[in-house]
């Protein structure tokens, strides 16, 4: 019995040492191998206020949850994210009949882009996407409210979505 258990030991500790080289996405680092970034507000062009504001504070949030790179001030920092909330859109997902929505999803489209301090943009991304469905009821108040907390739940998504393909190498 003892033999068959440095058997099973040994077989794992070789299938883990030849491991296929799989990594997760966004597990890489920022262009250039960038340490220090500064990052401004995100530009909002839609009449969604207060968005810029949540959006930007998830994408900080990932980057200084991943230990990638030090959020600092633009004084220090190596290159500055930047970029533009550039649409929040409504669609009807579901119909209780033709003129009444039972759920909607919210768009939202947001473009970015890293430039290092000498002014050279190293990374740039257009038309990054997120949306999240909330449900319709007769109450406009709920309705909003509801997609509100869709609004805050696709911000989340939409920040991991910005980190990833900003620290992807494919």
């Amino acid at each position: 019995m003892r033999k068959l258990w440095i058997i099973v030991a040994w077989l794992l500790a070789a299938t883990l040492a030849a491991g296929c080289g799989y990594r997760f996405a966004g597990g890489g680092s920022l262009p250039e191998n960038v340490r220090r970034v500064s990052v401004a507000i995100l530009e909002n062009r839609t009449a969604e206020t207060g968005l810029e504001n949540t959006l930007t504070n998830d994408f900080i949030y990932e980057l200084t949850r991943s230990r990638q790179a030090e959020v600092t001030g633009a004084d220090r920092a190596q290159a500055r994210v930047s970029g533009t909330i550039r649409s929040v859109s409504a669609t009807t997902v579901t119909h209780s009949d033709v003129n009444t929505s039972q759920e909607r999803r919210v768009t939202v489209v947001v473009d970015l882009d890293m430039t290092r301090s000498d002014g050279q943009k190293i990374w740039q991304r257009q038309g990054i996407t997120a949306n999240e469905t909330f449900d319709v009821g007769a109450d406009k108040i709920a309705t909003e409210r509801n997609r509100q907390e869709a609004l805050k739940r696709l911000s989340k998504r939409l920040a991991e979505r910005l980190y990833t393909s900003m620290t992807d190498r494919f």
